[in-house]
């Protein structure tokens, strides 16, 4: 987006697109950790519609708010603003970097750690061919 368009959106929409950025970034976290949307609210103390319109950009959330996602999610603060352009904007996921998120997600979901370590062997396999 341009620099003049930039200026021409009012506040309230250059925040929107901040809130998305800062939700897809706790999303991005969650399922990385193997944290399902539910677990993350009960943590936190919030509903699991909350923590959803958080993940979707909807409501803005609250700087304390923020910090207790940041302790949940063992990231520091500025982790959840990586990745915003100068204009404000979020960058939008590559499909490589979603597959990543999947199998993370999936990885953590593995219960049995003989299992697991098949995975990583197979993954380190793969990739040194």
């Amino acid at each position: 987006m341009s620099q003049a368009k930039q200026q021409d959106q009012p506040q309230s929409q250059r925040a929107t697109m901040m809130d998305k950025h800062v939700g897809q970034r706790i999303r991005e976290r969650r399922l990385a950790m193997g944290l399902s949307q539910q677990q993350l609210a009960h943590i936190i103390g919030i509903t699991y519609q909350q923590a959803h319109k958080y993940e979707r950009g909807l409501n803005r959330i609250s700087a304390g708010r923020l910090f207790s996602v940041a302790q949940v999610l063992a990231v520091d603060l500025a982790w959840f603003f990586e990745g915003i352009s100068e204009q404000g904007g979020a960058q939008e996921l590559a499909p490589r970097q979603r597959m990543c998120l999947e199998l993370v997600r999936n990885f953590a979901l593995i219960k049995d750690e003989k299992q697991q370590e098949a995975v990583a062997t197979m993954a380190r396999s793969l990739a040194g061919s």
